[in-house]
């Protein structure tokens, strides 16, 4: 098992790809902490997961929940190995039809969430001394630019130079930071998605998933569990020299 003995944090852990990878660290054999502001549904999955797993509810826009986090696995576990920063949002909207609200509500979670989550996370890996890994949830929407998700792909283009940022900042720790960049992934998510989409290009409900999921190369969307394999690899020893980089898992929809 690739993951045995650590202690892993993943946030916005209790539904799609956030629970994919819970299920498959556990499987590892990671002592999972499962992090969402979804209390019951996280500790239902912890409860399931075994290994010592636990939930801790966390809102990754509060500094203070931040900290309250990192605390309480520290108490709990011992210390902290993996980070895998997948809380986010999404919106969508005309350039012209931008609000300031929408803006500051996508950047505050995926942008200054992950930033100071992952600061949590890595002053107490330094702090142990034993070094960490630490995954960060890009997109392919953070690889280019799209006529309606302008605020999205921003925040997740922030994600990636982040991830480079930090990579290479915090190796000299023996922190690998990464990051992984999904395609079109099948979750519930994507219902409220086509739902904007719909608005916007009058299209009818469904329309849209069903589009983007016949133009991805590999012949459908992404499931959940098809990014799984790429945060155990990127959380394992198999990637102690994997610094700084944003694996596209995404079904050859981006290349590069």
């Amino acid at each position: 098992m690739k993951l045995e003995g650590k202690v892993a944090i993943v946030t916005g852990g209790a539904r799609g790809i956030g629970e994919a990878i819970c299920r498959r660290y556990a499987a590892e054999g990671a002592r999972v902490v499962v992090a969402d502001r979804r209390e019951a549904e996280a500790e239902a999955l912890a409860a399931e997961l075994g290994n010592g797993s636990f939930a801790v509810p966390v809102d990754v826009t509060e500094r203070q929940s931040i900290d309250t986090l990192v605390s309480t696995v520290t108490q709990k576990a011992g210390g902290i190995d993996i980070l895998v920063n997948n809380a986010a949002t999404f919106d969508l909207a005309p350039i012209l039809d931008i609000t300031e609200e929408s803006y500051d509500r996508v950047f505050s979670v995926n942008v200054k969430g992950l930033l100071f989550t992952l600061q949590a996370a890595a002053r107490q890996m330094v702090a142990q001394g034993r070094g960490g890994k630490i995954v960060n949830l890009s997109s392919q929407a953070g690889r280019r630019g799209e006529a309606l998700v302008g605020v999205y792909c921003a925040s997740k283009a922030a994600v990636i130079s982040l991830t480079q940022s930090a990579g290479l900042d915090l190796i000299r720790h023996k922190i690998n930071v990464n990051g992984i960049a999904p395609g079109v992934v099948d979750t519930g998510m994507w219902d409220s998605v086509d739902a904007l989409f719909a608005r916007y290009e009058h299209r009818p409900i469904g329309e849209k998933k069903r589009l983007v999921g016949e133009a991805v190369p590999y012949g459908r969307m992404g499931r959940p569990d098809d990014l799984a394999g790429a945060a155990v690899f990127l959380a394992s020893a198999d990637a102690d020299y994997v610094v700084a980089q944003t694996l596209n898992v995404d079904g050859g929809n981006w290349m590069s």
